[in-house]
């Protein structure tokens, strides 16, 4: 018969093994090193939040940077109608700022038969980021058809 045998027939309590559990331990689920790990997720909440809030700004940047290549493809085809139905340089120029956003340079050029519009503005949010964004759009003269 081993030991803890003959101290459990003689009524003794089995030997524990490991550390004695401290006075005032939380019982159940914290007790022992779990509690050494609570202030872990506090942590690790407060590296994960700010990266998904980043990544919720860049989605939204990115969201509102593609409206406004849209806008922009937008205002050359407005221009470029404009040109190709002949208007005066000044209308058509105006016509691509009225749907184009704030700040965008209209470029008007004819190639032979072809006009050609290029409307470019930077890209919105902070600083534009650096990126200059673009549309163009070609269309045929409308004195050369017929």
């Amino acid at each position: 018969m081993s030991r803890s045998d003959s101290e459990a027939v003689r009524g003794a309590a089995p030997r524990r093994r490991g550390p004695e559990p401290r006075r005032g331990a939380l019982p159940g689920r914290w007790a022992g090193s779990r509690a050494a790990d609570a202030g872990f997720v506090t942590a690790e909440a407060a590296v994960a939040i700010p990266a998904l809030v980043l990544v919720a700004m860049g989605l939204l940047w990115g969201l509102v940077a593609a409206c406004a290549q849209i806008q922009l493809v937008d205002a050359a085809r407005a221009g470029a109608r404009a040109a190709a139905r002949s208007e005066s340089p000044g209308a058509t120029t105006a016509a691509a700022r009225a749907a184009a956003p704030q700040g965008a340079r209209v470029e008007l050029s004819r190639e032979g038969d072809l006009v050609r519009v290029r409307v470019a503005a930077p890209a919105p949010g902070p600083w534009g980021l650096g990126l200059q964004l673009r549309g163009e759009a070609v269309a045929l003269a409308e004195e050369t058809v017929g």
